[in-house]
């Protein structure tokens, strides 16, 4: 098959994409008057209004029957170098780079799943079409189709036998060989960050196979998706700060949920005995690179189970997230986990020994200086200061997949007393990669101690420690009045969970738009 050439075949070829890249990388053009982003906007701009001018095809409503680039690829590995075939395909993208000379002419098309050569030749499109498609842009949107060859250089490629110009790109595409690498601008601008680098492509692609793989997962075990209100007249289920906003024609503050709960277990109570819900959570706190004020929860509620049970189902949860994807990340998901205790994990990592300290918070404050560890404040409560012990020397610390049992009883509101360890309960948090990603209880099922429990949140607020405090929530104090079946409850987090998952460090990387300074 003659004239079937690609980029290599030439040097001349090169002198067309050294022009194009100069000129349309990163966003912006060279320095001088005649080549600024302005003057280059206003080139565009032109060129598509003499399109729309020349071409009735132009711009299109439609462009059906298009296939993804990814199992065209696959499906003709087998061709030699030279070797066409007269199977026609339908393809649709963006075009990202551009050279040729002569009677011939190379373009390579990006769709979500992959790139394709594209092989124009005039004496398949004729003088006038084969010059209008070389006065294309990088960053224009194509449709192509035609039969698929590979060339004598060995590139699997599409001929162009017909096309359709889709959309205009009035301003110059990113950097498309070495991607995008202002940050705060990828961020800002996660359009630009998606047609510049393949990796956010294939990382956002990724993360829908981690949520379809998770629903899957709850679906197939019998558990019954629902919705809950996400503004709530009053929020609870965490120790966490609202959003709070007005409800105009009600007349009341509302809130954003900071967790699902509450609404949850009152389904169980309500005979669905296995829920969950996936979706946002919003809490009014500071950002890192662990945290997010709104962010993806999955609770699920298992009736007549335990946080034995609940452990189990985590970790075949997250066994079919990491089946969902291409997985090559450092942390061992397949085995059982590691599991702890809370009060000798932070004996291990600080040589503190939180039962000797009988509860008492100056005790513990003053083991907690001795040994010259961070105190966080003077006031702090015997209870936020182990909280703290856990979260500065013992999370760090825990790699790999880790289980820890057991926490005080003032931690956890919401959580069941420990059948045999008086003043704990039977909750534990799992963390991966140094962070936490989920928390689960035997969930406390008896009214009375509820409403105990939160008195004990309401007077703690009362002293000054209302940031992380329980409001105290009636309604569902009376519904485990109507009777509550024993139950296992986990809330995970997903985008840390992609975090691990996709070998990231931040959650700005794994949010489509995550919040920023203005």
């Amino acid at each position: 098959m003659s004239g079937i050439e690609d980029e290599r075949a030439s040097g001349a070829a090169g002198g067309e994409a050294s022009e194009g890249t100069a000129r349309e990388r990163a966003g912006s053009a060279p320095e001088g008057p005649r080549h600024g982003l302005p003057e280059l906007i206003a080139e565009r701009r032109a060129k598509a209004e003499r399109l729309r001018a020349n071409d009735p095809e132009a711009f299109p409503y439609a462009f059906p029957d298009v296939e993804p680039i990814r199992p065209i690829l696959d499906s003709y590995g087998h061709l030699v170098p030279g070797e066409e075939t007269e199977e026609r395909h339908r393809v649709a993208g963006r075009i990202v780079a551009r050279r040729g000379s002569g009677k011939a002419a190379f373009l390579d098309l990006v769709d979500r799943t992959e790139k394709i050569q594209l092989h124009a030749r005039v004496d398949v499109l004729g003088d006038e079409r084969f010059a209008q498609l070389l006065s294309l842009d990088l960053g224009d949107l194509l449709g192509v189709e035609g039969a698929v060859l590979r060339s004598r250089r060995g590139e699997l490629s599409l001929r162009v036998d017909e096309y359709a110009v889709l959309g205009k790109a009035l301003r110059p595409p990113p950097d498309m060989y070495h991607g995008l690498s202002d940050v705060e601008l990828r961020y800002r601008r996660r359009e630009l960050d998606l047609i510049a680098n393949d990796d956010a492509r294939r990382l956002f692609i990724d993360r829908a196979r981690i949520i379809s793989a998770i629903r899957k997962y709850l679906d197939d075990e019998g558990f019954v998706e629902v919705e809950t209100p996400v503004l709530q007249p009053l929020y609870g289920g965490a120790l966490a700060r609202p959003f709070t906003t007005h409800h105009n024609a009600l007349d009341r503050d509302l809130y954003l949920r900071i967790a699902t709960e509450l609404y949850l277990k009152r389904l169980l109570v309500g005979g669905l005995e296995r829920v969950y819900e996936l979706g946002k959570d919003f809490r009014n706190e500071g950002v890192s690179t662990k945290h997010n004020p709104e962010f993806t929860m999955v609770e699920f509620y298992e009736a007549y189970a335990d946080y034995e049970v609940a452990a189990g189902r985590l970790e075949e949860l997250a066994r079919a997230a990491v089946g969902a994807i291409e997985y090559a990340g450092g942390w061992d998901f397949a085995g059982p986990w590691r599991r702890v205790g809370f009060i000798e994990a932070i004996a291990a990592a600080t040589g503190i020994n939180l039962q000797a300290t009988e509860r008492n918070a100056l005790a513990l404050a003053a083991a907690i200086r001795e040994r010259n560890l961070e105190l966080e404040t003077d006031d702090a409560s015997w209870a936020q200061m182990a909280d703290d012990l856990l979260s500065k020397y013992v999370e760090p610390t825990l790699q790999e997949p880790t289980f820890v049992f057991d926490y005080p009883v003032e931690l956890s509101p919401f959580a069941r007393a420990h059948r045999s360890e008086p003043g704990l309960v039977e909750r534990w948090e799992a963390f991966a990669g140094g962070m936490e990603i989920a928390n689960a209880f035997s969930e406390l099922t008896d009214p009375d101690i509820q409403r105990e429990r939160f008195e004990a949140q309401t007077r703690l607020a009362g002293q000054g420690g209302g940031e992380a405090s329980q409001p105290y929530d009636e309604l569902f104090v009376q519904a485990l009045e109507q009777g509550m079946p024993p139950t296992a409850g986990v809330g995970l987090g997903v985008d840390r969970l992609v975090m691990l998952l996709m070998g990231t460090d931040s959650i700005r990387e794994v949010v489509l738009f995550p919040a920023l300074r203005s």
